[in-house]
């Protein structure tokens, strides 16, 4: 068995804090495709990522190596890094882009236990073809890993990308071209005999699959199979996002790698406690299909506001012991009618249901309403509830 050494590096957040694995893409380095969304998830966990051989600041590949072997070089650095924390086998969370994804599987698969949860990004149980790999290979041996930059600044990134942010394109490419050549064609080799796809089934741990709609490399579909093939798998899909997603849409894929661990088992952070109750609430409430739409539509211009509505609505008012959660539906139902907020009011409908009001008593809610607020607001509001209600 070749374990290739894998190099590591200290992205964010400090040893007081859990520790969150992330994983690069061919061609890329870990900082360069991660530093950004390390820099967010930093105030809660302790951030290092991992270096593919010959890629940023990692040593040269001697020898051939498959993906399996790449995750034992992985584990191995990992726990040297856990041993000096004190904190020798402990399981860690672990994020990944790709073969970063890749690697994930093969941790999920052949230490099982070791990992907490898993968020795997743009990435598939199988990626690409064989004989595809095999040739990318012959091509960056004879030409080099510059030949790759014109097809991956097509391939990599999303509609517009490159123009809304040329320094963080700019440096991924960058770091493509400073690959060594023989190590970026090992690595295409690895993925040439990479397949797990009859292995999904053994996957225990929680698994979150994120997909970008204008991923070429790895279509969404590849990640909704992960999702599906697990024993507890999730998929989320990113509007406008191409194979990179922590490059691309850094807040967003913050957002979703946090809110993931919160909602694991033991996962809770104490230092963000607020948060990830509102989470907990949130998903109770309106339910996990809803949450996951919701997030699937994050963006780095809505990020902060989701963040916002989980931690101050779902955590700081929804997690109070003053009313019962049915009470606190009564009372949504109530103002969304009288704001005439009928889209919410579609899907606070479900969460009353949820909640434990009947049929009968969100009819008086809304002829309460009727009285108090409006007839041609419950008008419209008794329009949306016959819907909901006779799903």
């Amino acid at each position: 068995m070749t374990v290739p050494s894998i190099t590591v590096v200290q992205l964010a957040g400090d040893a007081d804090k859990p520790v969150l694995v992330l994983g690069p893409s061919l061609g890329t380095s870990v900082t360069a495709l991660w530093s950004e969304c390390a820099a967010l998830l930093g105030d809660r966990f302790h951030v290092v990522g991992w270096e593919l051989p010959g890629h940023g600041r990692g040593a040269p590949a001697a020898e051939p190596f498959t993906v399996a072997e790449l995750a034992a070089g992985v584990l191995a650095s990992v726990d040297r890094v856990l041993a000096e924390r004190g904190e020798d086998g402990v399981a860690f969370a672990y994020a990944g882009d790709s073969i970063g994804g890749a690697v994930g599987l093969h941790l999920l698969l052949d230490a099982p236990g070791r990992v907490s949860t898993a968020t795997l990004l743009c990435t598939g149980a199988r990626i690409g073809e064989p004989a595809s790999w095999r040739e990318r290979a012959a091509t960056v041996r004879a030409s080099g890993t510059p030949v790759m930059v014109a097809s991956s600044s097509q391939r990599w990134f999303g509609p517009g990308f490159l123009e809304r942010a040329p320094e963080r394109g700019g440096a991924l490419l960058n770091a493509l071209q400073a690959t060594d050549t023989e190590s970026y064609a090992l690595v295409s080799e690895a993925l040439a005999a990479y397949d797990v796809r009859d292995r999904l089934v053994e996957v225990t741990a929680p698994l979150l699959a994120v997909a970008g709609t204008d991923d070429v490399a790895t279509p969404p579909e590849l990640l909704r199979a992960v999702a599906d093939g697990v024993a507890d798998g999730r998929f989320v899909e990113l509007d406008g996002v191409g194979h990179l997603a922590p490059a691309e849409a850094p807040r967003a894929v913050a957002s979703l790698i946090a809110g993931h661990v919160a909602a694991a088992p033991g996962g809770r952070a104490p230092h963000d406690r607020i948060r990830d109750a509102g989470m907990a609430v949130r998903r109770e409430v309106l339910g996990d299909e809803h949450v996951d739409r919701a997030n699937a539509r994050i963006t780095d211009v809505t990020a902060d506001f989701q963040d916002f509505i989980t931690r101050y609505a779902w955590g700081g008012i929804w997690t109070r012991p003053g009313l019962a959660r049915r009470d606190r539906s009564i009372a949504v139902l109530t103002a969304l009618v009288a704001g005439r907020h009928f889209e919410e009011l579609e899907f606070h409908l479900r969460a009353a249901l949820r909640n434990g009001l009947s049929r009968d008593e969100i009819v008086e809610v809304l002829l309460q309403s009727a009285v108090y607020v409006g007839v041609p607001a419950a008008n419209t509001a008794f329009g949306v509830a016959n819907r909901v209600l006779n799903e």
